[in-house]
């Protein structure tokens, strides 16, 4: 493919190449604006055919107000310890959206399984995983990882129906986790990883995009990890047990992510773009006592 064809060197050469001389780290904070939201910088391709992740860590900010209320959040605020865990979801009931019927996700319950070794905790799982218990135990853990399905429009994530409901059939009231319900409760986690089909996407407004991660990240969360696109769920599971290495060794939220797309872009089995690119980090870099939980 030829450069002016390579819609990757094209986004390089106009958001990044203009100011490729000023930049004298090796962390590149990004505050996109409107639909350059969904673009994956990490894949960006230089002039020399290299990818942006191979020479920067990589994270985005809402907006220069955000960057200055995470720097200046009272010292204490954000818990230190407890981890929320959820996986695969039982969604043998739901219907998304008045049309789609869902299948089971066996890796997100091998994911979860394997973060819940590291950090000593017991996920949540199958019909355990609802709407219910989750908000429960949002506002409590430093660390919340969901691994499940997403809503393309707003990548809102499809829980366990509850199983006390008005309706023997569940309505999405029953089972999908809002922007709305998400806002309503006071997050302090460090870190919130989306591990779902779309949990980056939403409305595309001037701001940048409003959807379930913009509202983890307005309910208090300092750091919010999620997906661009559909991701797949083997090369998903290898990628966490990845992340979660680096985490475990003391690496910040965006060294671990670098670090593990630069692995799966390496590896034989994983090296395609569309399997370890959806990934972006939003607000702080944050690093969490995951060793000695």
């Amino acid at each position: 493919m030829a450069r002016q064809d390579n819609p990757l060197k094209i986004l390089y050469d106009i958001a990044v190449s203009p100011i490729a001389d000023l930049i004298s780290s090796d962390e590149l904070i990004i505050v996109p604006d409107g639909p350059l939201w969904l673009v994956p910088y990490a894949a960006f391709m230089t002039p020399n055919s290299k990818y942006l992740c191979e020479t920067f860590r990589i994270r985005m900010i809402p907006s220069l107000d955000c960057l200055k209320i995470l720097a200046d959040c009272p010292v204490g605020y954000h818990r230190e310890t407890g981890a929320l865990l959820v996986g695969d979801p039982c969604v043998q009931e739901v219907v998304l959206r008045g049309r789609r019927k869902l299948q089971q996700l066996p890796c997100a319950e091998k994911e979860v399984k394997m973060i819940g070794k590291i950090t000593n905790t017991m996920p949540l799982t199958g019909t355990e995983a609802t709407k219910t218990q989750v908000l429960k135990s949002l506002s409590s853990v430093s660390l919340v990882h969901i691994a499940a399905h997403g809503c393309m429009e707003t990548g809102e994530i499809v829980l366990a129906p509850n199983p006390i409901r008005s309706s023997p059939i569940p309505t999405e009231e029953d089972f999908l986790l809002t922007m709305t319900d998400v806002l309503n409760v006071k997050i302090r986690a460090k870190l919130v990883v989306l591990s779902c089909c779309h949990s980056g996407r939403g409305e595309v407004k001037t701001e940048g995009v409003v959807g379930i991660a913009r509202a983890f990240l307005g309910a208090g969360a300092r750091s919010v990890l999620v997906s661009l696109w559909a991701i797949d769920d083997e090369a998903t599971l290898e990628f966490m047990k990845s992340f979660y290495k680096f985490l475990v060794e003391g690496r910040s939220a965006s060294e671990a992510l670098n670090r593990t797309m630069n692995y799966m872009r390496e590896s034989e089995q994983f090296s395609e773009l569309r399997l370890w690119a959806p990934f972006i980090l939003i607000g702080d870099d944050v690093t969490l006592n995951l060793a000695g939980r």
